[in-house]
């Protein structure tokens, strides 16, 4: 037997409406903030997601039918499945690990990101990265939609 839960942001029907998430109501101290630096990145990192991937991340584990199934995507407003967001963080460590790391993921200590959009399977990663001594900022964008999909830092040891 086979059981699942499916949480579709703003579907709705469960409860009286909320106000929309805003970070201003977090506590200063819950909540990292992330500023992109207005100068050149230090390093810029180029990526293509496969068609495949989100099928192939399944294999982890996360069934979720957002990531394959056509129609649970569309409900959930959008065109077609996307990727996970783990994937995509996936995506912006290891642009950070060859920019900065020489390819060791062990030079890593922590990783944080904030997803603020999605990325369809298929759709090229553009990271751009600013190194501030231990601590390297980075903006993931999507090049096919010029959107900005992740942000956060990485710390290195």
């Amino acid at each position: 037997m086979n059981r699942s839960t499916i949480f579709l942001r703003g579907a709705g029907g469960f409860s009286d409406s909320s106000r929309p998430y805003s970070y201003t109501t977090y506590p200063a101290n819950q909540i990292s903030r992330i500023s992109i630096p207005n100068s050149a990145p230090s390093a810029v990192y180029e990526d293509q997601t496969q068609q495949s991937q989100a099928l192939l991340y399944r294999l982890s584990g996360d069934y979720n039918p957002l990531h394959s199934d056509p129609m649970v995507a569309q409900v959930a407003g959008f065109t077609r499945p996307i990727l996970h967001g783990l994937c995509t963080l996936g995506f912006a460590a290891r642009a950070v690990i060859k920019s900065f790391c020489n390819g060791d993921p062990a030079a890593v200590r922590n990783i944080f990101g904030r997803f603020l959009l999605h990325v369809y399977p298929g759709e090229t990663l553009v990271t751009e990265m600013w190194v501030d001594g231990q601590r390297v900022q980075y903006q993931t964008k999507a090049k096919e939609r010029d959107r900005a999909v992740l942000s956060g830092y990485v710390l290195l040891k």
